[in-house]
Parts: structure tokens; sequence; C-alpha cells
């Protein structure tokens, strides 16, 4: 074997997630009858219960499906606003810049939202049915892995940050051991209601059922709730933000990496600064030059400070900012801004951004400067993954989010509001800079790729800004250099941190290049004589991301799963 697991195969549907018990519920539902949406929304919201440090269930929930009934993509932002009363420049008058841990980071939560969007257009079950694991693992608790364990004990100051935190964060006043159940009964009762109010107006339709459960949380109980709660501790999140809060739909972007169409979602996430990646890079070139060669690296690494430059620039929500997201992903400014890739040296800091309007490499520079940051740099509690492909055809990827340490949890509730306005910037001039009712830039960024009548596949990963990073070393892996699913996933990577983070603070790090110590020292090394600053981390580390993602072999039928051994994930398939 090449790879530590075996790749997972089937050939009627499959699930992957970035934790086992979150596979399993998807699974379930699979085997059930549902679809690969019925089945992703379940793993979705059970990732919320069982992933409690990284993903919260009333935080964000980024969509992208392919409709087999429609032979088309569709997404589903799932990521709220900054409530209508936040003025533009609260935190620079009030904060120095700066968007402080705690409530006033709260934005609208999504996630449930986008849940019932996605089961309203695409699937076939009730919330009920999906959310039955998820309530089930909230209510009688499921065993704390260690990755859990180690992370809310290195963050265990910022959960003693908030007194409703402690009681359940830290049960028995230290935080939760490996091995040892974890309980969120209030989560579970949430759900719950929601399920109930939704078998109560079942008697007049699937779609007033679905609503039900929709109001129950955006209009009803849980609405006031959170209202209350935020007016009780100085937060602006209000009863007519969450009434009039809906995810709705929003168009894909995509490129070409040979014949292979790849699918994001737009730049109120990451997700085009991965094909504009894509769009810097040369397939010919990067086969010729090798798997993890100095040359390899480099390159992309270089692809990704580009992309992210422009990331930097234009990125932000674009029904309030002018993104030129056509000139960005276009091949005539792809092929000006590669040739600022030098084969023989990197960038020692954040490139500047392009012109895509004028098809100019660099456009000229303005607003303040960049300040480096050398600090040490916190790792970023971002994310969790999944997706699944169904006997249909269907294809489904989300990357639900918001951890659990930087702001309150609501005790009767035992869920925290979407504080995803850590992924803003306090100045209001910033394409992603704070304004009412503006989504922030996020990271999270699922994608589909599709090579006609060949090969579809889902993928995603957590990590924050490595995210993107991670995927395209994946898709590289098992595209241009043929390495079977589970092997590609495995397989060491490097990550880029030469651009401002996208989470408060928004620490830089010029040139710095973390690689996996699997890499051999001679091409970190080389790549150092490059003018990288090599940071080793060691041979798996779940900083790295955790990419789970599927393979259909649309000519054989198999379906060949791949989940990330760097964090707790799993693929189960038939």
């Amino acid at each position: 074997m090449k790879s530590h697991r075996p790749t997972i195969m089937g050939t009627r549907h499959m699930i992957a997630a970035t934790q086992y018990l979150a596979a399993e519920a998807g699974f379930r539902i699979l085997e059930a009858g549902g679809n690969a949406i019925d089945a992703g929304v379940a793993a979705g919201i059970a990732l919320g219960v069982v992933q409690p440090e990284y993903v919260n269930v009333a935080g964000v929930a980024p969509i992208i499906i392919y409709s087999a009934a429609d032979d088309r993509i569709f997404t589903i932002p799932g990521l709220g606003t900054w409530p209508k009363a936040i003025e533009r420049d609260h935190f620079k008058k009030r904060h120095g810049g700066k968007i402080p841990q705690g409530i006033m980071r709260t934005i609208v939560p999504a996630a449930p939202d986008a849940w019932i969007t996605a089961l309203e257009r695409f699937g076939t079950m009730s919330f009920g049915d999906v959310a039955h694991s998820a309530i089930r693992f909230a209510r009688d608790g499921f065993p704390v892995y260690p990755l859990m364990s180690e992370v809310i004990t290195e963050h265990e100051d910022e959960y003693r940050m908030f007194p409703t935190n402690v009681d359940l964060y830290l049960p028995k006043g230290r935080p939760p051991q490996a091995g040892e159940v974890f309980v969120q009964k209030a989560l579970g009762a949430t759900l719950q209601h929601m399920a109930d109010q939704e078998t109560a107006a079942r008697s007049r339709g699937r779609e007033a059922g679905l609503a039900a459960a929709r109001d129950a949380f955006y209009r009803g109980d849980i609405a006031r709730a959170i209202v209350k709660f935020q007016k009780e501790n100085g937060g602006l999140l209000s009863a007519d933000d969450l009434a009039n809060y809906r995810s709705g739909f929003d168009e894909p972007v995509e490129t070409s990496f040979g014949d292979i169409k790849l699918y994001a979602c737009g730049p109120w996430c990451q997700g085009p600064s991965l094909l504009q990646a894509f769009n810097l890079l040369d397939a010919a070139e990067l086969h010729k030059l090798g798997h993890n060669s100095t040359g390899y690296l480099h390159r992309i690494t270089e692809a990704v400070k580009l992309s992210f430059a422009d990331r930097e620039a234009y990125f932000g929500d674009p029904r309030v900012v002018d993104v030129p997201i056509k000139a960005l992903l276009s091949r005539d400014y792809a092929k000006q801004r590669r040739e600022m890739i030098r084969p023989d040296r990197a960038w020692p800091e954040m490139p500047p951004a392009g012109d895509p309007r004028k098809l100019a490499a660099e456009r000229s520079t303005g607003g303040a400067k960049l300040v480096p940051e050398r600090a040490f740099m916190a790792p970023e509690l971002d994310t969790s993954h999944v997706c699944a492909i169904d006997r249909h055809g269907n294809v489904f990827a989300a990357t639900p989010s918001d951890g659990s340490y930087n702001a309150p949890v609501i005790p009767e509730l035992g869920i925290i509001p979407s504080p995803r306005g850590s992924q803003s910037w306090g100045d209001p001039d910033h394409p992603s800079g704070v304004a009412p009712g503006k989504r922030p830039r996020l990271t999270p960024s699922p994608s589909i790729a599709i090579q006609p009548g060949k090969m579809k596949m889902p993928f995603g990963t957590p990590g924050g800004d490595v995210q993107t990073q991670a995927m395209l070393q994946v898709f590289l892996n098992i595209h241009l250099f043929g390495m079977e699913t589970q092997e590609g996933v495995e397989a060491p990577r490097v990550a880029s941190y030469s651009f401002p983070s996208s989470f408060e603070p928004h620490a830089y790090h010029p040139g710095l290049l973390n690689l996996e110590s699997r890499i051999d020292r001679s091409t970190g090394e080389a790549l150092g004589q490059l003018g990288h600053k090599i940071d080793w981390w060691p041979d798996w580390t779940w900083l790295a991301g955790a990419v789970c993602t599927i393979v259909a072999d649309e000519k054989s039928g198999v379906l060949k799963g791949g989940a990330d051994p760097r964090r707790p994930s799993y693929a189960l398939g038939w």
C-alpha cells in the first residue's frame, strides 16, 4: 500500500467527512434511500455537534451542489450578514480597527437556513430525518476524540473568558479528556424543537414542514432567545436581522485545468483564489518538474501568493463591493500574472495585486502598507468538511464552520450565533471591511471538479487560509500525478503564510512556507535558497488541512473516497 488507509470504493453511493460520526450519520441516510443532499445535510448538522471546537450548528455552511436532474452547479452561500445596527467605522472608532473576541463579532447565523434551503430544493427527506443522528449525539453524548481535547486544552484560557462556555466546554472544570462522553443537552433540545415544529406543520406538506423548522430558528422561540441574549450582553443582532435572513442561491465561478472543469463558490469566500492558482500553473511544466520537487513546490507556492494578493485587494461581498471576478479568472489576465513567477527567486513578501480590468500584471499600490507580524502564529480553528455522491449522480460538498472559543454560547440553546465577523476587517475601506448587512469574506470554500462524461469530484477541507492550498495539492496529486484517491490525500503538503491572515488580527508572515517533514530536507533547503522562509511541521499535522474527497469514475461506475488521517476523517461507501 502507498497510503496508510485504503481508498474506500463503492458503486452505489459514498460520503466522506472530517469526523467519523458525521460520516456515519450521512451514510445512514444514504442507506435509508436519501440522496446526496439529504446525506450531506445530515452529516453537516452532525459536524456541528461532534466537532464543537471547529463547527457550530448556528455557524456558517457554504454549500456547492451538482444537480443531476438539472445538469447544473448551484451554490448556497450559507453565510450571514453583519447586523443592520452596526456602523461601518464601529471598530475603528472603538477598538483601533481591531475586531475583539466576543459577542460583537456576531453575524446572522446562516447554517440552519442553508441546510434547509438545500433540503427544500434538492433533498427528499425531512429536517427531522436528517437531524436525527445530530440530535442523538447531542442529547446522549459522544466520546471525545484526542484532537478535540487537544484543541480545547490549548485554548482553555479563551474558553474561560466566557462563563457560559466554561459550563459547556470545560465540564468538570477542565477541558474534556479523550474517551470521556461529551454531552450537549441544550443543543439537542434546540434541534429537537426545530424538528417538532416541522412535524406539527407536516400535514400541510413537506415544504410547509421545512418552513416551520426554519421559522422556529429565525422567527420563533430560538430567535427570541438569541435576541434576548444579545441585548443582555451588548450585542447588536436583532429580531429583524434574523427574520429577514435568507441565504438563497448564488452562481458558481469556474475555470478549467486541461479538460477538467473546476467550480467554486464566489468571491464572498476565498474559493475563486483556488481557480486563479490553477490558471497560473502549467500542467506539462509541473509534471516535468516532478511531484514535490523544489521547482514544483516553488511554482505552486508562488501561484498561491499571486492569487492571494488579488484576494486581499478585491474579494468581498459582491452585493456590496465591485469584484471584477470574470476579469480575475480570465486566461489573458492569468497569462500576464504568470510572468511574475520567477523560477530562480521567491517573492519575499506578498506580491502586488494585479489589475485585471486592464489585463496588467501589477496595479499601482495604494492604501496602508502591510505590517509584517512575526509573533507566534496560533492555529486557526476553522471548519470541517463533508462531501457525498449518490446513485443518481448528484454531488454535494459543504464546509461548515465556526468554533466555540471566541464568542459566548447561549446556555439555554447550546449554540453560539456565528462569530464569523472575525473574517472581516475593522477598516471600513477594506474590500472586506465591516458594514451593515454585509457578509465577511469567508475562508470555507467547497469545490466540485467535473470531467464531462468521465469524472466527478467534490472536495474540500478545513484549515483557514490553508484550505485552497491543500485542495490544490490534492487535486494535482490525483489528476496530474495519477495517485489513488487516498494516496493523493495523504501525500505530504506545504502551506504559505505570506499574506495577511483571513482571521482577526490578520497576522502577516512574509515569505513563510511550512513543510511537512516527510518532504526531503534537501528540498526544503533548496526552497530556502530561493528565498522562502522555511519552517518545518511534523511528518503529519492537522494544520496542513484535512481534505475529504470522492472521485467518481463515470465509465466504470466506481466511486473512490479519500479521507484525511490528519484529522478524524472517514469515508464510507457501498
